[in-house]
């Protein structure tokens, strides 16, 4: 086994709306056709690690293990997208919350010389935009 990610995979029991938020709200181009109202299982094209979504069914199928049918609790993955200035970020969370994203916390400065915001997915998953701000990490 190497120690790297290959495939990041968002499990969800909400694919056409999830399938959907990551193709025209955050962008996501599907790497085949896929049926929207049952994706089941979506990659996207993205530089770098795979990404996609894929319902619980079919995970629960592929690994015979039944904690795949029990309702998911809490934050469980972050997705953090990088933008090239503070000042993107602000335009970024404002225009995703205005395709449907919901809004979680407005960009803001952070203490760790950054600036964020946060909003979340069809199923409530929280994810950041993110840029440093000048002067760089601390």
């Amino acid at each position: 086994m190497k120690s790297q990610i290959a495939l990041v995979t968002i499990i969800t029991d909400n694919a056409p709306a999830m399938f959907r938020f990551y193709r025209d709200v955050l962008g996501f181009r599907p790497l085949a056709e896929i049926n929207e109202n049952d994706p089941g299982y979506a990659e996207f094209e993205h530089a770098g690690v795979r990404f996609a979504l894929c319902t619980r069914g079919i995970m629960r199928n592929a690994t015979g293990d039944t904690s795949y049918d029990q309702p998911p609790q809490g934050q469980r993955i972050e997705l953090a997208f990088p933008c090239d200035s503070p000042e993107q970020v602000d335009q970024d969370y404002d225009r995703l919350v205005s395709l449907g994203a919901t809004p979680i916390r407005a960009p803001e400065n952070l203490p760790w010389n950054q600036r964020a915001a946060f909003f979340a997915d069809p199923d409530g998953n929280i994810h950041e935009l993110f840029a440093d701000l000048p002067g760089g990490l601390r």
